[in-house]
């Protein structure tokens, strides 16, 4: 079963159970993913459907970290339950330590030595992570290794 289908199943769970934040979060993440392959004019490919799932997660974290600085807790709790539901459908996330390992072995892999094999880097690490790394770290690791 691919991503699609397993929302559009949970979203008729979600309905049936009357769950309003389970609902209206499967549906913000249906609708995110049918625009992505309007734009793109074809069905996505599993790493393009984690790929818009991850720059929801995102978004709902940022504004975690803005109602969190606002004192706005009860936008807080909201945001962070539906960031909970989206999580569920990303694949697990990697530790700091093998993001380090994983940016290491493309530095050695690649022959990388200064800020300018940053880019090439970042990339062959997303490559091979598949989404299971944050790119903020693998960036910030990155640099922290070539300079």
């Amino acid at each position: 079963m691919d991503l699609t289908q397993q929302l559009e199943s949970d979203l008729v769970s979600a309905m049936k159970l009357r769950d309003e934040v389970r609902t209206t979060t499967l549906r913000l993440l249906k609708s995110s993913l049918k625009n992505y392959q309007i734009e793109l004019g074809r069905d996505l490919t599993m790493q393009e459907s984690l790929s818009v799932l991850q720059k929801e997660a995102k978004k709902h974290q940022d504004s975690i970290n803005q109602f969190g600085a606002a004192n706005r807790q009860d936008l807080v709790s909201e945001e962070q339950a539906e960031l909970d539901i989206i999580e569920k459908y990303l694949p697990a996330q990697m530790s700091q330590a093998d993001v380090s390992k994983a940016v290491d072995s493309a530095i050695t892999e690649l022959g990388a030595s200064s800020m300018a094999d940053m880019g090439k880097v970042i990339g062959h690490v997303r490559q091979k992570t598949a989404g299971q790394a944050d790119g903020g770290l693998i960036a910030q690791l990155a640099k922290q290794k070539l300079s």
